[in-house]
């Protein structure tokens, strides 16, 4: 029986990335000291010979020295910041190298040198190195495994021993993090790290703290694999060399946070969630296409945000779509400006800007424009105003694309509705279609859409990818929540009592639908009641007591949610004079805080 260790799994590894069309070697074999070198020193990370023969053949029209420039431009560094030279090469492998050449007439031009053919991947040099030896101010490190496309190492390899109990996917990423201070060049074009303890395997960027690394579970994007080891799966599902170049050109994102560039990788559920929605919106658009997109039901805290992101990403750069514009919906300001300057404005995978349309006559300029264009709006610029006025025809075009954001929320009213007057009032969904006739329409949303719900599929059309709640928690991706009943003791005075229970008859027995009015009322004298001054006296001690004793355990936060803008008002003073030392004006600082949303 053959030994079970981490040259066994380095092994497996490298058999599955064979299969799947990858050369591969031994490190020592292609060493600067050994006969076949192909590189030196061993400082030097890049397979320069590699490099410059794949340059020369994807551009077949250029000259040496152009092809020479473009590999001295990938290499010459521009910053003393990794992330920021991580992103520099990034772009130049993705978008070319832009290199100055003066034409037969003496015309100066620039053209882009391509480095890797994204459209064939037979065209590229693929090889993945075991044993691949780095050397950095005199410290020596060795990776397991590192695989090159066209003599650039874009991902690293961290394996450990399947029969050694201390080894995990935890010493895993150590070592990555040990390798990251000690050989920093070898992460400049670092795309992905895999780390896997024969077991169980994980993917992410080389910053990816280690609850960011994820499996991939997947290999074709139907069914999730569980009759293969988790490593197979991930190398099967990420390494398909069209599927590699996919994930390398559409699916590694940068983005400049508060805190710096960030870097990621999607997770497999978001690749083939934006695959799925690209696909079924080319489709939708076209000239036999019904202009439903469909809906992506991924679970909330699934990185749905994200997903949005990397479609319009790959939606805008699809040359089927002829450079649409996309128009992204929500139905308040507070998720439209969380969506638009948390995820949408930082990122630098966009091929233009996204813009927000904070008035209708914005809207409406930005949405005549003759193409393109990244478009954020909240749903109430389309209905009519005040005075009846909706909007005119902003464009005809087809290739204009309108997500929606929570598609399934009975907010965005796309039903039509009898008014108190016994009128028809059209639903959102004619006013969309009026002002854009020809737009395709795609839904994201976090929960399921409910059976009796029509006009949310009339609009978006069926699923095309689910992420469920139970698959999450399994990947990691949301933390399993748990249940605990817990109800703070209140004694209510006999009025109150009787209140109440008027209250609960009242909503017992009226099937119809109340008026403004009378649900106003009821509101009201239910508000009163649990907002009631003992009633928040004894809830804040509680919450107070219950946090404290939970917190000495365990890290965590915590979120109270009130029934009424006023009751957490008044909730929050009570805590505070219990804990004033929680309070604090600024609004960056202090322990708790009171957030109230609003509608558009």
């Amino acid at each position: 029986m053959t030994a079970l260790n981490e040259s066994t799994v380095e092994l497996a590894a490298l058999d599955y990335l064979r299969q799947l069309g990858w050369s591969t070697a031994f490190g020592p074999s292609i060493a600067p000291d050994s006969s076949g070198a192909e590189r030196s020193p061993y400082e030097q990370v890049y397979l320069y010979g590699r490099l410059r023969d794949a340059v020369a053949r994807i551009n077949p029209d250029l000259s040496p020295s152009v092809v020479e420039e473009a590999v001295k431009r990938l290499e010459r560094a521009e910053s003393q910041s990794a992330m920021a030279e991580s992103f520099r090469v990034h772009t130049l492998l993705t978008d070319g190298v832009p290199v100055e050449h003066r034409d037969a007439d003496g015309a100066v031009r620039t053209i882009r040198v391509r480095l890797i053919d994204f459209e064939h991947p037979a065209n590229n040099d693929w090889l993945a190195v075991n044993q691949f030896t780095v050397v950095h101010n005199g410290k020596k490190r060795r990776p397991d495994i590192v695989a090159f496309v066209n003599g650039v190492p874009l991902v690293l390899f961290e394996l450990k021993n399947l029969a050694n109990a201390h080894a995990t996917l935890k010493t895993a990423w150590n070592q990555i993090q040990t390798y990251r201070g000690d050989i920093p060049a070898l992460f400049t074009p670092n795309a992905m790290t895999v780390i896997s303890d024969g077991t169980s395997a994980a993917m992410s960027s080389f910053s990816g703290a280690f609850e960011h690394y994820a499996p991939w579970k997947t290999i074709d994007g139907r069914e999730v694999v569980t009759n293969k080891l988790a490593l197979e799966v991930l190398v099967r599902g990420v390494f398909d060399r069209h599927r590699f170049l996919d994930l390398l050109q559409n699916f590694v994102l940068f983005s400049d946070e508060a805190n710096g560039l960030v870097k990621r990788v999607a997770k497999y559920h978001q690749y083939w969630a934006v695959n799925a929605a690209v696909e079924s919106t080319v489709e939708a658009a076209g000239p036999g296409g019904d202009r439903r997109g469909g809906v992506v039901w991924h679970t909330q805290g699934s990185g749905k945000s994200i997903e949005m992101l990397l479609y319009a990403a790959k939606i805008m750069r699809d040359a089927r779509m002829g450079n649409p514009t996309l128009v992204f919906i929500t139905d308040r300001n507070d998720l439209d400006d969380q969506l638009f300057g948390e995820v949408f404005a930082p990122a630098e995978i966009l091929p233009e800007k996204p813009v927000q349309a904070d008035s209708r006559s914005t809207l409406r300029e930005l949405l005549r424009r003759a193409s393109g264009g990244i478009v954020f709006t909240t749903l109430q610029k389309f209905a009519p105003d005040d005075r009846g006025d909706v909007n005119p025809v902003l464009t005809d075009r087809r290739n204009v694309i309108v997500v929606a954001d929570e598609a399934h929320r009975s907010q965005y009213g796309f039903a039509d509705s009898l008014t108190p007057e016994g009128k028809l009032k059209s639903g959102l969904a004619k006013h969309m279609r009026d002002a854009l006739p020809g737009a395709t329409y795609l839904g994201f949303t976090g929960t399921p859409i409910e059976s009796n719900d029509k006009s949310t599929v009339a609009v978006f059309g069926d699923y095309i990818d689910v992420y469920d709640l139970t698959r999450a928690v399994e990947d990691g991706a949301t933390v399993r929540i748990f249940y605990e009943s817990r109800l703070a003791k209140v004694s209510l005075d006999e009025d109150a009592s009787e209140t109440l229970d008027d209250v609960i008859e009242e909503i017992s027995e009226n099937a119809e639908a109340d008026d403004a009015t009378r649900a106003k009322s009821k509101w009201a004298r239910l508000e009163a009641i649990v907002g009631a001054s003992q009633r928040l006296d004894i809830v804040a001690a509680d919450l107070v007591q219950h946090w404290e004793a939970r917190r000495s355990e365990l890290f965590g936060k915590a979120m109270i949610v009130a029934m009424s803008r006023r009751i957490a008002v008044e909730l929050y003073n009570r805590i505070v004079e219990l804990r004033p030392d929680w309070h604090s004006d600024d609004p960056d600082a202090g322990r708790i805080k009171v957030v109230m949303t609003g509608s558009a």
